[in-house]
């Protein structure tokens, strides 16, 4: 129809950039430009030659976090790279390794075939780009631009095998008068027919690198404003909220759990030093309380204080008691003016006095101040509840419960005793460990994978307090443990270490469920 098609494609990225540059421009007082960030930032490198990326945009996956030390990127093109690499194309095509082995000067950087040192010149003779392929055909077959583009459309998206044979035999064709046979033909072959379906263009790669070195650069530099904006954002990227949570705890930042008395329905930050800032929760993370009701909440605090549950209840009406237990379950309404001392369990007390007529029980307990609908003026009177507080391993699971994850002490350091009787190591320990060794570990299972161009193998990243650990599972070994590996949040993996270039995963051997606590967590599973 002689019609330009364009596709657009919704980064949810690009709304955290945008977040964390208003959030830094309100708290910080700073503007900054993403067109002039300094390129050469020596924290930037450092951080992503550690794989220190979670969060990060393209580049926090595990088979990135696995790439990125052996590649050890030291400037903007390592990125762009980095970002084009970790595709089914480059590892269907076996061209990763051969890369990195250039890249650190253990392998020769030669190309397919002479006439082709311009085009592979830049990425040591390896293919990595579409743009790279095309050329390569027109090269090495003769092929013309029109051609080129035949062959992208052959072997795009709507591929047929027809039209997939025809261009190879065209291919053949076009190198055999060149003078192209044999291993060399069919290795060039290979690299297009592999590629073609999934290579990344160079200008799209460039693209995705400037946004994850964006994100890198703002996560090194800003990392209270940049975790603000993630949690904001979510659901999005490749973690769950407590994974970012928890590693942004490691960074060091402080949290504030979700306090009626404070909180936004958006993540704040609120300001300790001259740049010293703690992120407070917002209420968007309370599970089951609705948006409008929560923004009432926030609106409702800046007209007064609220003195009591009960003078939250008569004004934000539209609360309901579920929505009221939510909170005092997350020890959202511990805080509220009057209530000092108040623990979750006092708090769901309170709403069950206001909410019922009194009994007998109620009675004893003391005064009540009659149900919600017949007040028409908050009785500011705290009775304490007969009830026990919550242990901290009961307010752990009522935080995964009720927000999905906790600022508090990760799970498994309320048992890291117990697994060092166990001799299970921590994730940050394993890098002392050598290459070889029987180790054990433990943690909440925060990723499960099994790609396509992984040959069944199993790729399980767990966490815990001190960081994140990766296991690599035999398809013999899933199939012994597969309900186990796919169903139980907290394992116990028992295997042979491997630190190769200093990317460390364990080869599993054995693997165990652990019933260290009920938190309901959450991973990245299988996408």
């Amino acid at each position: 129809m002689g019609i330009v098609k364009i596709d657009l494609l919704g980064l949810g990225m690009m709304a955290v950039l945008e977040d964390s540059l208003k959030i830094i421009h309100d708290d910080y007082g700073e503007d900054i430009d993403l067109g002039k960030l300094p390129m050469d930032d020596k924290t930037v490198y450092k951080t992503l030659q550690k794989a220190d990326t979670v969060g990060m945009f393209q580049i926090e996956s595990r088979a990135q976090m696995a790439c990125l030390p052996r590649l050890l990127p030291k400037e903007f093109y390592d990125i762009v790279v980095q970002v084009a690499i970790i595709r089914p194309g480059p590892i269907v095509g076996k061209m990763v390794n051969p890369y990195l082995k250039r890249r650190q000067g253990r392998e020769a950087p030669t190309c397919l075939h002479p006439s082709l040192q311009p085009v592979l010149e830049r990425t040591l003779g390896v293919p990595l780009f579409q743009e790279q392929l095309l050329r390569m055909a027109m090269i090495a077959a003769g092929f013309t631009g029109g051609e080129a583009e035949e062959l992208r459309r052959a072997f795009g998206f709507k591929r047929s095998e027809k039209r997939m044979k025809d261009v190879e035999l065209k291919l053949r064709v076009g190198m055999d008068r060149k003078g192209i046979t044999g291993p060399t033909q069919d290795t060039i072959i290979q690299s297009i027919t592999s590629f073609a379906l999934y290579g990344f263009p160079e200008s799209h790669a460039a693209s995705f690198a400037l946004i994850a070195f964006s994100s890198a650069f703002l996560k090194c530099h800003y990392l209270p404003a940049f975790t603000a904006a993630m949690l904001n954002n979510q659901p999005m990227g490749f973690y769950q909220p407590a994974t970012l949570v928890q590693d942004a705890h490691r960074h060091g930042l402080k949290f504030g759990p979700i306090d009626i008395t404070r909180s936004d329905w958006l993540c704040t930050l609120e300001k300790l030093g001259e740049k010293d800032f703690r992120l407070r929760l917002g209420l968007r993370y309370a599970r089951g309380l609705r948006e409008e009701v929560g923004r009432q909440i926030v609106r409702e605090r800046a007209v007064r204080p609220f003195s009591s549950i009960e003078d939250l209840k008569l004004r934000v009406p539209w609360l309901r008691k579920m929505e009221l237990t939510a909170l005092a379950q997350i020890g959202a309404l511990n805080f509220i003016e009057g209530q000092n001392k108040v623990h979750r369990r006092d708090a769901l007390w309170q709403i069950e006095r206001l909410a019922k007529n009194p009994g007998p029980l109620l009675e004893r307990a003391g005064s009540f101040s009659g149900p919600f609908a017949e007040a028409n003026q908050p009785s500011t009177a705290m009775v304490q509840s007969p009830l026990q507080a919550m242990t901290p391993e009961e307010r752990l699971v009522a935080d995964f419960r009720g927000t999905g994850m906790t600022v508090g002490p990760h799970p498994m350091g309320y048992h890291r005793q117990k697994m060092k009787r166990l001799g299970v190591l921590t994730a940050v320990e394993l890098r002392s460990v050598p290459n070889g060794r029987r180790v054990r570990i433990a943690g909440a299972v925060i990723c499960r994978q099994r790609p396509g161009t992984a040959k069944g193998f199993v790729f399980l990243s767990i966490e815990d307090e001190t960081g994140i650990a990766n296991a690599i599972i035999t398809p013999p070994v899933f199939e012994e443990y597969h309900i186990t590996v796919v169903h139980q949040p907290f394992l116990i993996i028992e295997g042979q270490l491997q630190n190769q270039e200093n990317v460390i995963s364990v080869k599993v051997e054995k693997v165990h469920p652990l019933n260290v606590t009920r938190a309901e967590t959450a991973s990245h599973d299988f996408h």
